[in-house]
């Protein structure tokens, strides 16, 4: 009997924690089956999910700043500084803090060595990154948060993820053949294609009028289709980045 209360005690947070990191968990496994030709290390994923942990500690206090700072400029019960908060805020600065840490793990790491590698990269810092930030959602608000952050804020994190990781694993095949300019342009790229998605989503989302929730459905409809289509055409064309004998 003495064995009973503490695993009784232990069962509700084990149920708020599955329905915080399964939805994450299930994306992960789905990308990761999509990377064919040669599976990364398993300790270099789960560092990036650590990475992505750290990215979304990071963002906390950035965002926390950059709210302060933009209230002075902009009035805060405005639409104009929801739009604002969502792009130069909350989308810029954590997809800027996933974009750091994700080059700063992965970057010159021996296993990046075909495109799609970018892909799974992204995906597993974001959703790292989502899975802390689910945690502390479904912790404050309870399990009524986790289906519709199940089917909407995790995958959008991994959506923003793709299209940066599509762009991460093509400067990567451009610094490897000589073209560090171009290298710069795929990050910037994929970092600006991120925030836009991420900053439009969360605007619409914040403005929460009935116009916007519209345009929030359909946005986020055609983006989770883009994405998971995005995901099967790369690792279909999947190919390796390093330089080959023909390059030579």
């Amino acid at each position: 009997m003495f064995f009973v209360f503490p695993v009784l005690s232990l069962l509700p947070t084990a149920i708020y924690l599955a329905a915080a990191l399964l939805p994450a968990i299930f994306l992960l496994r789905y990308v990761y089956r999509h990377d064919t030709l040669e599976r990364e290390p398993v300790s270099l994923l789960l560092s990036l999910l650590v990475m992505g942990c750290l990215s979304a500690l990071s963002s906390m206090v950035l965002e926390g700043i950059g709210e302060r700072v933009l209230g002075i400029f902009i009035a805060q019960n405005s639409r104009i500084y929801v739009i604002a908060f969502a792009f130069l805020v909350v989308a810029a600065v954590e997809e800027g803090t996933k974009l750091f840490f994700l080059k700063l793990r992965s970057w010159n790491h021996p296993a990046f060595n075909y495109r799609f590698d970018g892909v799974v990269y992204a995906v597993f810092v974001s959703l790292g990154f989502a899975a802390l930030e689910n945690v502390q959602y479904v912790s404050a608000y309870g399990l009524s948060v986790a289906l519709p952050r199940a089917l909407l804020a995790i995958p959008g994190h991994m959506s923003f993820a793709v299209f940066m990781g599509v762009y991460y694993g093509r400067a990567k095949h451009l610094e490897n053949h000589g073209d560090s300019v171009g290298a710069q342009r795929s990050l910037r790229a994929g970092y600006l294609i991120a925030v836009f998605l991420h900053g439009f989503y969360d605007s619409c989302a914040m403005i929460g009028s009935e116009l916007a929730s519209i345009v929030f459905l359909i946005f986020v409809i055609l983006m989770f289709t883009r994405a998971f289509r995005t995901i099967k055409r790369e690792s279909a064309a999947d190919r390796p980045i390093t330089p080959t004998l023909f390059d030579l």
